[in-house]
């Protein structure tokens, strides 16, 4: 009876043990990051839409010591992005040389462990919260990384990627809200129907985006 016992609690502990996850495919909130080398530290609100392949950013900070705000819409899709301004009434495309991955923890990612962020001491007082740590192959070259992601709803909390240009960059996720807050974030200005593509090509200074 006993041996029987263990074998049910067992298999109970196994079948609670966390696992890879997918984020909603509609989110609406804020984001920071900050890079290791210190060249890059900015905060942004995001609309990320994982259906559509569609995500805006609106976001300012400083890049090697110097000030920035930046307005961008990413289509994926379609392979380009917008940069917008709706003080000057202007808008600029690029080619947008990049695939789009949707916010999720690798199948194979390996489980670094579970724990409350918080309290535990009372209902509503700690979030129930994922760490989980891999390797993605990026363009001939492999990156690792570090995901916080809740165990209800895998909602990102923080993500920490390395590369060898900026060593370690952590990007925290804040007041994140389940669904598009405003749909109208994903369409492009009226004023950009005339944009012209960018020849000139470069690396803008944000490119935490690259982490979607």
């Amino acid at each position: 009876m006993r041996a029987l016992l263990l074998v049910c609690l067992s298999a109970g502990c196994l079948a609670q043990r966390p696992k890879p996850c997918s984020s909603p495919p509609l989110m609406t909130g804020s984001l920071s990051v900050s890079t290791q080398n210190e060249k890059l530290g900015a905060f942004a609100k995001y609309t990320y839409d994982a259906l559509g392949q569609r995500i805006r950013l609106r976001e300012f900070g400083s890049y090697d010591n110097k000030t920035f705000h930046l307005d961008v819409l990413l289509l994926y899709r379609k392979g380009v992005m917008y940069k917008i301004s709706y003080r000057n009434h202007t808008c600029y495309k690029k080619r947008l040389n990049r695939d789009f991955h949707p916010l999720a923890i690798p199948k194979d990612a390996s489980l670094v462990g579970q724990v409350v962020l918080g309290s535990s001491s009372g209902p509503g007082q700690g979030v129930l919260v994922n760490t989980w740590t891999g390797q993605l192959q990026m363009r001939n070259k492999t990156a690792r990384y570090m995901s916080t992601v809740t165990e209800f709803g895998c909602v990102p909390v923080t993500t920490l990627f390395h590369s060898t240009r900026a060593g370690w960059m952590v990007t925290s996720f804040f007041n994140n809200v389940i669904g598009l807050s405003d749909p109208q974030q994903l369409i492009p200005p009226s004023f950009c129907k005339d944009a012209k593509l960018e020849k000139k090509e470069g690396e803008d200074p944000a490119t935490f985006y690259s982490l979607f």
